[in-house]
């Protein structure tokens, strides 16, 4: 089996080779996608992110969110040491972080758990929901709760990439934290069952 390293590297190379149009058109097909959902209905909670360089870009999709009068959060890191962060508030200034990604510097933060919707980005991503990310454990710490819980009860969790990103298998350990569903310039992906689901996910 291919290693974390070997997908990581691979996959951030064939992002780093599209095209600006191709990525254009990506952000744009995937915003329309989620608007197609219930998912950005007045007053939910969502949590997106800033992307880096070589991500999928979520300008269209944060537009979106905010259009429909949506609370936006983005992420920011609290702690290095602990691989922890909150969701703040997405309006007012921004400061480039040490590892690349523009975090807001307002106080006006949510625990990850009070949102509604996250959207997550990824390296890798597969259809029983692994997810493959940049390896610091952010999302993993910061989502832990997911794990202990015995039936589903929020927040949806997105994985978000590009269609080639979507492989047969991740590998995964057992602190990663499983998405609910993908989204991709091609549409939203419903992932195998697991034992946390119990709701409708794409009509929630």
């Amino acid at each position: 089996m291919i290693t974390k390293s070997q997908l990581r590297s691979e996959l951030r190379a064939a992002r780093r080779a599209l095209t600006p149009r191709a990525r254009d058109l990506a952000a744009r097909a995937v915003a329309r996608h989620v608007g197609a959902t219930r998912w950005l209905a007045p007053g939910k909670r969502i949590g997106l992110y800033s992307a880096l360089p070589d991500e999928l870009d979520t300008t269209p999709l944060i537009a979106l969110a905010l259009a429909r009068g949506c609370e936006v959060f983005l992420p920011r890191i609290v702690s290095l040491r602990a691989r922890r962060m909150r969701f703040v508030a997405a309006a007012g200034t921004h400061r480039l972080h040490r590892f690349g990604m523009h975090e807001p510097e307002g106080f006006d933060s949510l625990d990850a758990r009070f949102l509604d919707t996250i959207f997550i980005p990824a390296v890798a991503l597969d259809r029983h929901g692994a997810r493959l990310g940049l390896g610091a454990g952010f999302y993993d710490r910061t989502l832990a709760f997911r794990r202990t819980r015995t039936h589903w009860r929020g927040p949806r969790l997105v994985g978000v990439a590009y269609d080639f990103q979507v492989v047969p298998q991740v590998p995964a350990t057992l602190t990663d934290i499983h998405m609910d569903l993908i989204v991709t310039e091609r549409g939203i992906d419903e992932l195998l069952a697991h034992e946390n689901r119990t709701v409708d996910l794409r009509s929630r």
